[in-house]
């Protein structure tokens, strides 16, 4: 019996709340990281069912962030639904880089863009270690194949995403 493929870019719909904004009604900006985290780890429960504090109870191992990358394009506003979208771009063998994309609801306005750069280390000791053979299998699956990533590539990639959903919407008003 084949299994089903994994779902390679999840999305989810999030209410941008109150208390998470600035004065102006608009998303605090340390707060976009919250959201963009919480989705993706929600996300990895519903589609690949991995619980992240149980796999580091039985692994002794877990990924930590080393770095962000983050673009604010347009303000997530209070009261609003945003769409989430999260995808593995890049990984090795103790490393993976997330691209997590927060859109407008109807998914045409592109937010705001986050790189999450993640090493994967022992609990105990804290220092880096190899992903097992089963995870690297599970990541081999999950990497998306149509963006290519280059360690200094950022700016280049919110470039092509931002030209990517002006010709979507383009092609919306025809």
């Amino acid at each position: 019996m084949a299994t089903a493929p994994l779902v390679r870019t999840p999305e989810t719909t999030h209410r941008i709340y109150f208390q998470d904004c600035d004065m102006l009604g608009h998303l605090n900006n340390a707060r976009y990281l919250d959201y963009f985290l919480n989705a993706r780890e929600d996300q990895v429960a519903q589609h690949y069912a991995l619980n992240m504090g149980q796999l580091a109870r039985e692994q002794n191992a877990g990924w930590v962030i080393t770095k962000h990358h983050i673009s604010y394009l347009r303000p997530a506003r209070q009261g609003e639904t945003v769409r989430i979208r999260t995808q593995l771009i890049h990984f090795d063998n103790s490393n993976l880089v997330v691209e997590m994309q927060m859109l407008s609801q109807d998914g045409l306005r592109l937010k705001a863009v986050l790189w999450s750069e993640m090493a994967y280390v022992q609990v105990s000791t804290g220092t880096r270690t190899d992903h097992s053979d089963e995870m690297m299998d599970m990541l081999e699956s999950l990497d998306v194949d149509d963006v290519n990533y280059d360690v200094d590539g950022f700016d280049e990639r919110v470039k092509a995403l931002r030209k990517e959903f002006k010709r979507q919407r383009a092609g919306e008003e025809d």
